[in-house]
C-alpha cells in the first residue's frame, strides 16, 4: 500500500528520531515498565508506522464496508444506518419474574431480549428432579414445559422482538418451545428473529455443560441448523461462542481460533448432511468476549471477519456474500469484573463496550457492575444499558464506519492476530487430516483445548500475582471498604412455586399424547432423521424438558458415563 521509497524514508526518519529524540528522553525518564503487553500477553510496540503494515494491500486486506473481506464491517453504513442491538441478559426465578424484567427492559429502551436459564434447565432436568434441589430459578429462569414459555412471553409479540437464548445441551427443546409460541401467537415462522446459542463443541472445550457425547451432540446442533434453514430463515440456529472459552482463561487469539474451528466444524457437519453451504451459512452467528485490552479486542474482531470471509470461500466454496459475513454478538468480560470496589466495573464495561462498537459488533451485552457479587439488580442493569445508549447517542463512535481502520497500530495488531489464529486453525485441521470437524473432535479427545487454555490462564494469573498485570482495586489502588451494593436475591419460595406449576401441567395434560410424541422423537433418532419436527409436537403436548432430553440420553448414553465421571 506504500511506495518502497517512502517506506525507506520513514525507516530512516524513525532511526533518526530514536537517536535524537527518543534515546535522550529514555535516559532522562525511562518508561513505566520494561515491557508493555496486552491482556493476552502480546507485545505492544512503542510506536507503529507505515513500515509495520508495509505488506498491507488496501483492497484485498481492507476493502470497503459491506464488501469482502469485510474487515471494515459487514454492512456498508454500519451504525449510521441502525445501531447495534442492545441486549441485557435477563432471567431469574420463575417465568413470571423474568417476564416482568423483560417488560422493564423493553420500557427502558432495550432493542433485544437475552434469556438466562437456571442450571436445571441448562442441563435438561425438570424442576422436580431430586438433582435440582436448591438450584431452581437461582442463576436464571426455570423452564420445564411450554407453559413456562407461554408465561415468559406473555404480552410480548415474538414477531416484533429479537430474542437470544443462552442455552446449549437442551437448546433444541427451547427452540422447539419458541417455535410453538410463534405458532400459538399466529406469527409466521419465517418472521421469527433471534439467536440460539446451541454451541455444544464450546461446551466440551470450556463451559462443561453436557448431557450426551460430542458426536450425537453435534448431530442435534445440525438438526436445528437444518430445520431453521427451512422454517425460520431469520433466526440464527447456533451462536458459535468464544465468550466462554475466553472466560475459561484463554488468550484473545485462542478465543478466536478455537471459536472459528468450532464454526467450521458445524459447517462441515451440515455439508456432510447434504445441505448447500449458501443454504445455511447466512444464518450462522458468533459470540465473542470483549476484554480490557482496547486495541487488541478491536483487532480481534476485524481479523475474525477477514479470516472467516476468506476461508468460507477457499475451503467451502461459499458464493453468497451473506455466507461469508461473520456476524457476531459481543458481551463484555465477566472475568474482568471485580467484587472489590465494584463501581470500578462501570469504567471497565464502558471501555470494553466501546471496543466492541469500534470492532463492528452486531449486538452487545454490557455486564452490570454488581455481577461479581450476584444476579444484577435493576439499578445496575439500567446503568449497563445506559452505557450502550451513551456510546450510541453521545460519543460519536457510531457515526464513522470503522474509525480505527488505517491506524498503523490497529492494522498491525489485526495482521498479527490473523497470522497467529491461522496457525492454530492449521494445527487443529491437521489433527483431522484436513477435516476441521474431525480435527475438533480429535482435539477434544486429546485434551488439546484444555491444555492450551490452562497454560494461558496460569500465565495470566502469575502476571497478576507478580503485579505485572495490574487489576485496579485488587492488586493495586486497594482500599479498606465494605461497599457491597444492594443485590438481587431470588425468593426462596421460587422452587416450590415452580414445582407446583410443573405438577399442575402434568395433571392437566394428555399423558397418552405425551407418550406418543416422545415415541416419535425416539423413532426419528433411530431412523437418523431430523428430530426437530417431533420435538415441536412434543412440547405442544406439554412434554417436559427432562422427558424429552431423556430420550436422547437413553439413545446415546451419558457423556459423564462415557468419560468415567458418573
Amino acid at each position: 500500500m506504500y511506495d518502497e521509497d517512502d517506506l525507506a524514508s520513514i525507516r530512516d526518519a524513525r532511526e533518526e528520531w530514536e537517536a535524537e529524540t527518543l534515546d535522550p528522553a529514555l535516559d532522562r525518564h525511562g518508561e513505566r515498565k520494561e515491557r508493555f503487553a496486552t491482556v493476552s500477553n502480546l507485545d505492544v510496540d512503542r510506536l507503529y508506522t507505515p513500515a509495520d503494515v508495509a505488506d498491507l494491500d488496501y483492497l484485498d486486506d481492507l476493502g470497503f464496508p459491506g464488501e469482502e473481506p469485510f474487515t471494515r464491517g459487514v454492512y456498508p453504513t454500519m451504525y449510521r444506518g441502525r445501531t447495534w442491538t442492545m441486549r441485557q441478559f435477563a432471567g431469574f426465578g420463575t417465568a413470571t419474574e423474568t417476564n416482568e424484567r423483560f417488560h422493564y427492559l423493553i420500557d427502558e429502551g432495550q432493542t433485544g431480549l437475552s434469556t438466562a436459564f437456571d442450571m436445571p434447565t441448562l442441563m435438561g432436568k425438570d424442576s422436580d428432579d431430586p438433582l435440582t434441589d436448591g438450584e431452581v430459578g437461582k442463576e436464571g429462569v426455570a423452564v420445564d414445559t411450554l407453559r413456562d414459555m407461554e408465561i415468559l412471553f406473555e404480552g410480548i409479540d415474538v414477531g416484533e422482538v429479537s430474542t437470544s437464548f443462552t442455552i446449549n445441551p437442551s437448546a433444541p427443546v427451547i427452540y422447539a418451545m419458541y417455535v410453538a409460541i410463534a405458532d400459538q401467537q399466529g406469527v409466521p415462522r419465517e418472521e421469527l428473529r433471534g439467536t440460539l446459542q446451541n454451541d455444544m463443541l464450546k461446551e466440551f472445550i470450556a463451559q462443561k455443560e453436557w448431557v450426551i457425547p460430542p458426536e450425537p451432540s453435534l448431530d442435534l446442533v445440525t438438526d436445528v441448523i437444518e430445520f431453521a434453514a427451512a422454517e425460520t430463515p431469520k433466526f440464527n440456529p447456533v451462536s458459535v461462542s468464544g465468550y466462554h472459552i475466553r472466560e475459561a482463561g484463554s488468550t484473545a487469539i485462542q478465543e478466536l481460533a478455537f471459536t472459528l474451528a468450532d464454526g467450521f466444524a458445524y459447517v462441515e457437519d451440515a455439508l456432510d448432511r447434504g445441505m448447500a453451504v449458501d443454504e445455511f451459512a447466512p444464518q450462522l452467528s458468533f459470540f465473542f468476549n470483549c476484554h480490557n485490552s482496547f486495541f487488541e479486542e478491536i483487532a480481534k474482531f476485524r481479523a475474525a471477519r477477514r479470516i472467516y470471509a476468506r476461508l468460507m470461500d477457499e475451503w467451502y466454496d461459499a458464493d453468497a456474500a451473506a455466507s461469508k459475513q461473520l456476524k457476531f454478538h459481543t458481551q463484555t468480560a465477566g472475568q474482568s469484573l471485580t467484587a472489590q470496589q465494584p463501581l470500578n466495573n462501570v469504567a471497565r464495561v464502558t471501555i470494553q463496550a466501546l471496543a466492541g462498537v469500534l470492532g463492528g459488533t452486531q449486538s452487545l451485552h454490557t455486564n452490570s457492575f454488581d455481577e461479581a457479587l450476584a444476579l444484577p439488580g435493576e439499578k445496575a442493569v439500567r446503568v449497563a444499558l445506559r452505557t450502550q445508549q451513551i456510546i450510541a447517542e453521545e460519543s460519536g463512535a457510531a457515526d464513522i464506519v470503522d474509525p480505527m481502520g488505517g491506524s498503523f497500530a490497529v492494522e498491525a495488531l489485526t495482521d498479527e492476530t490473523e497470522r497467529k489464529t491461522l496457525e492454530y486453525l492449521a494445527e487443529i485441521r491437521e489433527m483431522g487430516d484436513g477435516s476441521m470437524r474431525e480435527g475438533v473432535l480429535t482435539a477434544l479427545e486429546r485434551g488439546y483445548f484444555h491444555r492450551e487454555i490452562q497454560e494461558a490462564s496460569y500465565e495470566y494469573q502469575e502476571r497478576v500475582e507478580s503485579g505485572e498485570e495490574v487489576v485496579v482495586g485488587v492488586n493495586r489502588f486497594t482500599i479498606e471498604e465494605d461497599t457491597r451494593p444492594d443485590i438481587l436475591k431470588v425468593d426462596e419460595t421460587v422452587e416450590e412455586r415452580q414445582r407446583d406449576r410443573l405438577a399442575d401441567v402434568k395433571n392437566e395434560r394428555d399423558d397418552e399424547a405425551v407418550a406418543d410424541a416422545l415415541a416419535r422423537i425416539e423413532d426419528a433418532v433411530d431412523a437418523g432423521e431430523n428430530t426437530m419436527p417431533a420435538m415441536i409436537e412434543a412440547v405442544k403436548a406439554y412434554a417436559t424438558m427432562g422427558e424429552i432430553m431423556r430420550v436422547f440420553e437413553e439413545a446415546h448414553g451419558s457423556y459423564e458415563e462415557e468419560i468415567g465421571m458418573a
